[in-house]
């Protein structure tokens, strides 16, 4: 799925993104998906399908639960979706591990040992 090239999907997407996060925090009472953050959505262009990007800071078996708790309630999270937006039709809701995080995490640490690398060393005194 391609990110949204019309600036209605763009729109759309980022009005579905603090909706979703919204409906989270405030409506679902699966613990599991407690502590999940909304990182992200991308929208196909004809808005039937959106993508939902989401993140946790609980670790590795949390996200899996995470997702898990997403898809379970993923029905219910749609309905409250369409009740809140005036769509013609709510999108399928996919939910997805987001990986940016710490892909651009791993990235930081690379660029930071580069320059520490490039700095010039102070030469010892004899």
């Amino acid at each position: 799925m391609a990110r949204a090239a019309y600036k209605r999907a763009v729109r759309v997407a980022d009005q579905i993104r603090m909706e979703v996060a919204d409906i989270l925090m405030r409506k679902t009472k699966d613990p599991r998906v407690g502590c999940v953050t909304v990182t992200d959505v991308e929208l196909t262009n004809d808005l039937r399908v959106a993508r939902i990007f989401v993140t946790t800071r609980e670790g590795a078996q949390h996200e899996a639960d995470a997702l898990a708790g997403l898809a379970n309630a993923g029905g219910f999270i749609r309905a409250e979706l369409g009740r809140r937006l005036n769509l013609r039709y709510t999108p399928d809701l996919i939910f997805q591990k987001d990986t940016a995080g710490p892909q651009a995490d791993r990235v930081l640490t690379l660029l930071e040992q580069v320059e520490a690398e490039a700095r010039p060393q102070p030469e010892p005194e004899p």
